[in-house]
């Protein structure tokens, strides 16, 4: 028994009680990162924020008026936060809330694979391509500015969208996990001086998304057929395939097998 009444065991418990509030607490605000549920959360804190001043500088009538938003707040957000909580019902439901499962680690190396392949595939026949992974930082004000497409990534699609003459073909694609949620999106352009004048708009593009958010982006060069690869406001150019595979794997924290060589229905060179 410790002073004040409290033994090891009560320690442990409210550590470990503690501990499991935060981890939900983390994993919800993961779930709505990057959408717009992100800029309501910022609302209520505002909210919650103004309600303390009132309350510090004796402000009645604003404490008043905070006071019915908070009163109502919860059944505000329940309304506004429907899609989130009915996605992580959704996950909980099926055990994948606190836990990454086999199959889900599956779908991660097959997502994987898909970008390796369709760069492939279009840098041998110079089709020009950009192509944006969201990491952290939410894309979803990138997002709104293309054409959402919401479908499962392969290497086929991912491919398709990026045909000459088609009518998604200009413009960023954006994945996030194993969809590709938009394309035609347009980046922001970077303004860098340090950028070489032989690279085009693809390239600024993916400049400019790197130096304002994490996200993961790969040029395939119209001209040449080259892969470049930017992060962080760097450009990483002249990427092969296992340079392409090994920065992927590096930067989007994946497991690493053999680097496999893709055909493309069963032709080694187009």
């Amino acid at each position: 028994m410790l002073d004040g009444g409290l033994d090891v065991l009560d320690y442990l418990l409210i550590t470990v009680d503690i501990a499991l509030v935060w981890f939900v607490v983390y994993k919800l605000i993961m779930l709505i990162q990057g959408t717009k549920a992100v800029q309501l959360l910022k609302g209520i804190f505002i909210i919650l924020g103004i309600w303390l001043l009132s309350n510090l500088f004796g402000l009645t009538t604003l404490r008043w008026l905070m006071s019915q938003a908070i009163t109502w707040g919860f059944l505000a957000i329940i309304i506004l936060f429907q899609p989130e909580l009915r996605r992580a019902l959704e996950q909980l439901g099926r055990g994948s809330f606190f836990s990454r499962n086999s199959s889900e680690e599956e779908d991660t190396e097959k997502t994987l694979q898909a970008i390796i392949k369709s760069c492939n595939y279009m840098a041998k026949r110079r089709i020009g391509a950009l192509i944006t992974i969201e990491r952290d930082t939410g894309m979803g004000d990138y997002v709104e500015t293309g054409i959402r497409v919401n479908g499962h990534l392969s290497s086929e699609l991912l491919t398709n969208i990026f045909i000459p003459n088609t009518p998604l073909h200009d413009g960023a694609v954006i994945l996030k996990n194993d969809e590709i949620v938009a394309a035609a999106c347009y980046l922001p352009l970077s303004e860098s001086p340090f950028i070489s004048k032989e690279l085009g708009t693809r390239h600024r593009a993916a400049m400019g998304i790197s130096e304002v958010t994490d996200a993961l982006t790969i040029v395939v060069s119209e001209e040449t057929g080259a892969i470049s690869c930017t992060k962080n406001g760097e450009l990483h150019r002249e990427l092969d395939q296992v340079k392409l595979e090994e920065m992927l794997r590096t930067e989007l924290d994946y497991s690493a097998p053999a680097v496999k060589s893709w055909n493309w229905r069963g032709k080694k060179n187009g």
